[in-house]
């Protein structure tokens, strides 16, 4: 896989059937709980529609076509409005280790600060150890409980950090 076949960009709408599989993919490969994370939210199958909002955004990762994963940000649920939350980062194991989501991640924060945020929260599953590696790594601290209203009662991570 070359790198000049792969871009970062905004999510169109017939990505989502594909970002679905991704998303879901990541779950029974990482034995994580369907219940109480994003497997079960509404939005996972309706990506597009989700970020339609002029204070969020998804990215997705595209291969000629092929969606190997994505990342988006969005305001933190029924929380201070200076507070978003980055949210429904997964790829496929395709895409994993080779510098790709770093990128995501970063554009996802950049974002996050051009459209005023103050503070970048996310929420993550233990299994998920390469992630949370990589957002400690970002300066992001761990919390000692949830903030908002994920309704992701299955993830037990919490971690923020000042943009």
């Amino acid at each position: 896989m070359s790198k000049d076949t792969i871009v970062i960009r905004e999510i169109e709408a017939q990505d989502n059937a594909q970002l679905e599989q991704v998303i879901r993919a990541c779950f029974h490969e990482f034995k994580i709980p369907l219940e109480g994370t994003a497997y079960s939210d509404d939005e996972t199958p309706n990506m597009f529609e989700s970020y339609q909002n002029i204070n969020d955004v998804y990215f997705v990762i595209d291969c000629n076509g092929e969606i190997l994963g994505g990342g988006g940000v969005k305001p933190l649920k029924d929380y201070d409005a200076s507070i978003c939350e980055i949210q429904k980062m997964y790829f496929s194991p395709k895409v994993r280790g080779k510098g790709y989501g770093r990128a995501l991640f970063e554009k996802c924060m950049e974002k996050a600060k051009a459209l005023g945020y103050e503070k970048c929260y996310l929420e993550s599953a233990s299994q998920l150890k390469a992630a949370i590696h990589i957002y400690e790594s970002y300066g992001f601290k761990h919390l000692d409980k949830a903030l908002g209203n994920t309704g992701h009662y299955s993830c037990g991570v919490w971690m923020i950090k000042d943009l």
